[in-house]
């Protein structure tokens, strides 16, 4: 279906009015910066390319804020370390610290009211449930009795939460996801070969701040309680077995699985399809590649240090071993 050029600056119209505005002042106050302004309005982040004298945009190298420089952008962030001919003379630009993060920031600042807030009517509400302030439940999202939910959240559509589940403050979930479900855990009859389902009757926390992509799942504890930590962001279709623990501010890309029991430290970094077998440990700050393999049992320790490869391990191993495969 075409769609005429009217049409999409309505659309673009309507985006507008679930941003807020500020003052250039108090854009730089966000930023914790102290400088000599002019006042303007600022309305959104957005590429150099489409910036607009209301516009906050970043630049990450010279040849960037080069292009910056030569647009209608209100505010350029530019990183301490560049240098580029007469950029003092620029008012607009604005050095700091990390301009991605900070060019982040400010998207968070002029983010408007993203979701209705409320209880959308088509959602399923079990007894006992409570939800915080400002929470929003979209449409045919399940909440399973006791469960609770903090302020500032936002369900989206079709997400189910199972009883006993608790979320902390600003959570979000994407469409799809399912919390707090049984996990997979079978006790087996030496001769008859029979598995019967061990008790999954613990719970899931998540604590504040995390986000949870689209078709996540996460279940609940077996006898105990499963854990996500503060901060933490995960990506979509990733599952999370029962009685994991995940520390604060980690980050979990799409399609990794995390057997049962196993334990992720803060600040950790897991990239795509990481597999983790049970009882296993990631320590703070380590840094899994895309399709890496933790045995079951094993721990994986070192800030910073990278691992990769089926079974995992560090990265100038792997590509010592990868080396040796290819001459034969």
């Amino acid at each position: 279906m075409a769609v005429d050029a009217p049409a999409l600056e309505d659309a673009a119209a309507g985006r507008g009015r679930d941003l807020l505005m500020a003052k250039r002042s108090e854009v730089a106050d966000w930023l914790g910066l102290s400088l000599p302004t002019r006042d303007g309005e600022i309305t959104a982040v957005s590429s150099i390319a489409a910036a607009t004298e209301h516009s906050v945009v970043f630049a990450m190298d010279a040849a960037a804020l080069a292009d910056a420089l030569g647009s209608k952008a209100g505010v350029i962030l530019a990183g301490k370390s560049l240098k580029i001919d007469h950029v003092e003379e620029d008012s607009r630009v604005w050095t700091v610290e990390d301009p991605r993060y900070a060019f982040a920031l400010v998207a968070k600042h002029l983010k408007g009211k993203e979701f209705e807030v409320g209880v959308h009517p088509s959602a399923i509400v079990g007894k006992g449930v409570e939800i915080g302030e400002r929470t929003g439940i979209g449409p045919g999202v399940v909440l399973g009795d006791g469960v609770r939910i903090g302020r500032d959240c936002h369900i989206l559509a079709r997400v189910t939460i199972y009883a006993g589940t608790v979320l902390g403050d600003r959570v979000v979930v994407q469409a799809g996801a399912v919390l707090g479900s049984t996990g997979f855990g079978y006790a087996r009859h030496a001769e008859s070969g029979e598995y019967v389902l061990f008790p999954q009757q613990g719970t899931l926390c998540v604590e504040d701040d995390v986000e949870i992509g689209a078709n996540s799942t996460i279940d609940r504890g077996a006898l105990g309680e499963t854990r996500i930590g503060r901060g933490t962001k995960i990506d979509n279709l990733v599952h999370i077995g029962h009685n994991c623990v995940i520390g604060k501010n980690v980050i979990i890309a799409a399609q990794t699985g995390i057997s049962g029991s196993s334990v992720v430290e803060d600040g950790a970094i897991l990239g795509g399809q990481v597999g983790i077998g049970e009882h296993a440990t990631v320590g703070a700050g380590v840094i899994l590649g895309g399709g890496a393999g933790v045995l079951s049992g094993k721990k994986m320790r070192g800030p910073g240090q990278v691992f990769w490869g089926r079974p995992a391990r560090p990265l100038k191993e792997y590509l010592r071993d990868l080396a040796r495969l290819r001459k034969g």
